[in-house]
């Protein structure tokens, strides 16, 4: 039996690889994941790469499904992820609820971590909260961007430095061991995302992708979900 391929942005990471034994464990398939930032997991999809099941922003299943790539019918929403800071493991936690006091933890930082700021979907909206406090040539040579927020994070995990900080997707930042979660974005700048399922027009394995998106989004799978970074 083939496995089925997923494409899927990096917020669900931590979510679709923990279910993969359990779906194996239930339905005897294994899954072939890619992940990824939602520009490049949907550039993939149009250029002709495997896919059984698509996870991306609602807006884009909405978007690829009117455009026939995806089956009309087969999507359902995971949940609401939300943006947040981060620190290493053990550094000190600036104060960032408010405008003010986030403007002040990044003019600070020694170097900020970020998903790809023209691909992602957290790296697009943390450049637009730059240039809305006015940063965007003040912090520019602190900004380390990395392909997905799960990138950007395992490589804040790794530095030796101190003073850094980095902002992705809560999903990333939980999924990755050597990260601290310190406050979602505050409430000015929140980015509260939905993420759908769905599957590939193309599949043709389009049984078992509706049970995969099935157990991702079963009720039985809630406590995961939330424990990944999940709400709603």
């Amino acid at each position: 039996m083939n496995p089925l391929h997923l494409l899927s942005a990096g917020a669900a990471q931590a979510l679709a690889t923990g279910l993969q034994a359990r779906f194996l464990q239930l339905h005897g398939q294994a899954v072939a994941p890619t992940f990824g930032a939602v520009g490049a997991m949907k550039d993939k999809l149009l250029t002709g790469a495997p896919c059984d099941v698509l996870i991306l922003t609602d807006a884009l299943i909405t978007e690829l499904t009117s455009s026939g790539h995806l089956r009309a019918g087969s999507a359902r929403p995971l949940g609401v992820v939300k943006t947040g800071v981060a620190v290493k493991s053990g550094q000190a936690r600036p104060a960032v609820g408010t405008p003010g006091e986030l403007k002040a933890a990044l003019l600070a930082a020694t170097g900020i971590y970020i998903p790809d700021p023209v691909k992602s979907t957290a790296g697009i909206h943390f450049m637009k909260v730059l240039k809305a406090q006015g940063l965007e040539q003040a912090v520019a040579h602190k900004l380390r961007p990395y392909p997905n927020g799960a990138a950007a994070m395992t490589a804040l995990a790794a530095s030796n430095e101190t003073g850094l900080m980095g902002c992705t997707q809560n999903t990333e930042i939980l999924y990755i061991d050597g990260v601290d979660l310190i406050a979602d974005l505050p409430r000015e700048f929140e980015l509260a995302t939905v993420y759908t399922a769905a599957v590939c027009t193309e599949s043709l394995q389009a049984q078992a992708a509706s049970q995969w998106i099935a157990l991702l989004a079963d009720p039985g799978s809630a406590a995961m979900r939330l424990q990944c970074g999940f709400e709603g």
